[in-house]
């Protein structure tokens, strides 16, 4: 109950703060005496701090409002991509404090010198955070590719080549932090529910990450649905063309191969890749460009044709396209609604449950991951300090 009522105040404050103790009490339903003593522990523990005399309006009588600490723990989040590594702080507030990011063709790589880059980043913005008075307490880690339900296993990920691999057993003994790794479609829906701004935010939806590869997440009633193994989503392994080209899984025809990063650009005659590669495909489809604008009306149809059995089968309230592909989305997203449109079993209701685009684009699964480890201080303080040492 303790555990409870401490988790219960801290996320009053990260929702209504600053905040005074009154109320705080008045909004989980505690007497101002239980408050304060809670209070008086989390501040022990360096998660909240007091600021100010209250505002005029605020329940009862004037005290200090509350505030959680932008100087104490803190989430370091990581990403492992096909052609970056990328590591940030974020502090309890939410705001990103410190981020370091290293290009890096990373597939076929040997898993040993990748995780190893990948801690040397860590090491980095954990300095550079520790010098902004915050403390790492823990590490998330997005990867491309299926993860095992003990949240340290990489059980396969094919656009990096790797199976079977205890990445969070190594990269905990090289950091000396908790981690955890996550799929990169998982952690963005959820970067999509905590960071997305939008009001309100919407419940039931499925989040689309599309990048090199296009992976998925299913949110139900604000919760990830994760299928009976953890491997709910692999929407990028959904053939749209079945006898169609050879994909990294072992299938043939997958939405990735026509629709994803490199199937684009390489349909747009550009040569460029990744981050380099998408701005010239924007720059030359925002100048009228045939060649750009039909890659991306059919990567848009082979996206619509893919979502279209989602609809059908899952009903969700919005989808959300995010990662590195959303700057495209002026000309991949009208096929892709012409194509839902035509497959759904209900045209009217296509009509209505829109694609959106994340705002949080390349960054949904960096920044989903570091939040992630804040709302485990919110939802477990006391736990999650003793975790980390």
């Amino acid at each position: 109950m303790r555990q409870r009522n401490l988790s219960l105040v801290l996320h009053a404050v990260a929702a209504h703060g600053p905040i005074s103790r009154a109320g705080v009490a008045s909004r989980i339903g505690l007497t101002r005496a239980a408050v304060s003593t809670l209070v008086d522990e989390l501040a022990r523990a360096g998660l909240l701090v007091e600021l100010g005399r209250s505002r005029p309006g605020t329940v009862g009588r004037p005290g200090r409002d509350l505030a959680l600490n932008e100087r104490g723990p803190a989430g370091l989040g990581a990403e492992i991509g096909v052609d970056r590594l990328a590591v940030c702080a974020v502090d309890l507030r939410g705001r990103v404090r410190a981020r370091a990011e290293e290009a890096g063709e990373h597939r076929g790589s040997a898993p040993g010198p990748v995780l190893r880059r990948l801690a040397g980043l860590c090491a980095r913005v954990t300095a550079d955070a520790e010098r902004e008075g915050l403390r790492p307490v823990g590490v998330a880690v997005a990867v491309p590719g299926l993860v095992a339900r003990d949240a340290a296993t990489v059980v396969r990920a094919p656009n990096l080549g790797w199976q079977g691999l205890d990445a969070g057993t190594v990269l905990a003994d090289a950091l000396g932090l908790p981690v955890t790794i996550a799929n990169e479609a998982n952690i963005g829906a959820l970067a999509e529910l905590w960071r997305g701004g939008r009001t309100p935010a919407p419940r039931d939806f499925v989040y689309v990450s599309a990048e090199i590869g296009i992976g998925a997440a299913v949110v139900v009633d604000g919760s990830l649905l994760r299928g009976a193994h953890g491997f709910a989503g692999e929407l990028g392994h959904v053939p749209v063309r079945p006898a169609g080209r050879p994909c990294a899984c072992g299938g043939r025809g997958c939405l990735e191969q026509y629709a994803g990063e490199e199937a684009l650009l390489r349909a747009a005659g550009i040569e460029e890749r990744g981050a380099a590669g998408v701005g010239v495909l924007r720059a030359r489809a925002g100048a009228g460009d045939g060649a750009a604008r039909r890659a991306l009306r059919g990567a848009g149809t082979a996206l619509g044709t893919a979502l279209a059995g989602v609809v059908n089968l899952l009903d969700p309230e919005t989808i959300v396209l995010g990662g590195a592909l959303t700057e495209l989305s002026p000309w991949l997203l009208p096929a892709a609604e012409r194509e839902l449109r035509r497959h759904v079993a209900d045209p009217t209701r296509a009509a209505h449950g829109e694609i959106v685009v994340s705002g949080l684009g390349r960054d949904a699964a960096l920044l989903g991951a570091a939040q992630s480890v804040v709302q485990d201080v919110l939802d477990d303080p006391m736990g999650a300090l003793a975790a980390a040492g």
